[in-house]
C-alpha cells in the first residue's frame, strides 16, 4: 500500500492550495495586527479613563487578554507562514518519482 500511495501525484491538488494560503497569510498578518492594535490601544483609554476600582480591574484584564489573544494569534499565523515551504519541501520528498 506504501508503494501506491508513493506513486500518486499529489501537485495537482497541493499547488492550488499552497496559492491560496501563500496569498491569504500576509493580508492576514496585517489584518490581525491592525485590528489587536487598534483594539488593544482602545481597551488601553477605557483602562485610563475608568474611575472605579472594579471598572478598571476589569479593564485592565480585557486588556490583558486581549494583548495575549492577538500575540497568539499573530505567532501562529506567522508560524504558519514560515513552515509553508518546509512542508512542501517534505511533501515533495514523499512522492516517489
Amino acid at each position: 500500500m506504501m508503494n501506491m500511495l508513493g506513486a500518486i501525484n499529489f501537485s495537482p491538488v497541493l499547488e492550488p492550495v499552497t496559492e491560496v494560503l501563500n496569498a491569504i497569510l500576509w493580508p492576514l498578518i496585517a489584518l490581525i495586527g491592525t485590528i489587536g492594535t487598534i483594539y488593544c490601544v482602545v481597551l488601553g483609554v477605557k483602562l485610563a479613563k475608568s474611575d472605579e476600582a472594579g471598572s478598571r480591574e476589569k479593564a485592565k484584564k480585557d486588556l490583558i487578554g486581549a494583548i495575549i489573544g492577538f500575540v497568539s494569534i499573530f505567532v501562529l499565523i506567522l508560524g504558519l507562514k514560515i513552515l509553508m515551504p518546509i512542508l512542501q519541501d517534505w511533501v515533495s520528498s514523499q512522492v516517489v518519482a
